[in-house]
């Protein structure tokens, strides 16, 4: 029987940024050092309970479909379950060969796959959550900066399929923060208004509370700004 210690090292978590944890692994598309193969840019690592399975399926299917809108973002994926490379290979063939998914079909997943048999890389990201699994990955999804650090991370259980147009949707607003010096409210997407900080003195709150130079305040502390969809989008997309 596991220790209490050894139960809790199992699902340590990296938190909000933390250094990603590195790790050496085989995948699909070759070898991976982790993150130094991906220095310069964002990465989703995610993993996924189990190969053949059919929420993993459809999820597979959505990212693949949707890698090259990720890549024009500077973002990078790479997935990973405790399953050997041999059945990544016979899943994602079949994927491609056999499988439709809401209008979606012939699907080549390019992006990688890792092998983690030893499950040593899901337990050192807390993928394992033996509350839900003893044997299989949780869905977790990690964001991870051009500088290796963890930005966010969403997990959901065994029975959740992921909504791909969140991930997209965090991974820009995070990326229009760090370039506009922004926050972004309840469901932003480019083009809507932008928060600014908060005042940092009474001289500022007055002024922004009576500025006429773009700047919309409800109070002191709550105060947005428009900021044009094509210019974050200049800034971020790729062509």
């Amino acid at each position: 029987m596991e220790t209490l210690q050894e139960q809790e090292k199992v699902i340590s978590i990296p938190r909000i940024g933390d250094k990603a944890p590195e790790f050496l692994a085989v995948t699909t598309q070759g070898p991976v050092n982790f993150p130094a193969d991906y220095n310069g840019k964002w990465v989703i690592l995610f993993s996924h309970p189990a190969d053949f399975t059919p929420v993993c399926t459809s999820e597979f299917i959505t990212f693949a479909s949707l890698e090259n809108k990720f890549a024009k973002a500077n973002c990078q994926l790479i997935g990973l379950s405790i399953d050997g490379i041999y059945s990544h290979i016979a899943w994602l063939r079949t994927i491609k060969d056999k499988i439709k998914f809401k209008g979606m079909k012939n699907i080549e997943v390019k992006f990688p796959l890792i092998e983690d048999i030893s499950m040593e890389i899901a337990k050192k990201y807390g993928m394992i959550q033996p509350g839900e699994s003893k044997t299989q990955a949780v869905r977790a999804v990690f964001f991870i900066d051009p500088k290796g650090i963890v930005r966010a991370l969403i997990y959901y259980p065994l029975s959740l399929g992921r909504n791909f147009d969140e991930l997209y949707r965090a991974l820009i607003a995070m990326q229009t923060s760090d370039k506009f010096g922004v926050a972004t409210p309840a469901d932003w997407n480019p083009g809507d208004d932008v928060i600014i900080s908060p005042a940092g003195s009474c001289g500022v709150a007055e002024e922004r509370m009576t500025s006429k130079n773009g700047i919309t305040c409800e109070d002191w502390f709550f105060c947005t700004k428009k900021l044009e969809k094509d210019a974050i989008l200049k800034e971020i997309i790729q062509n």
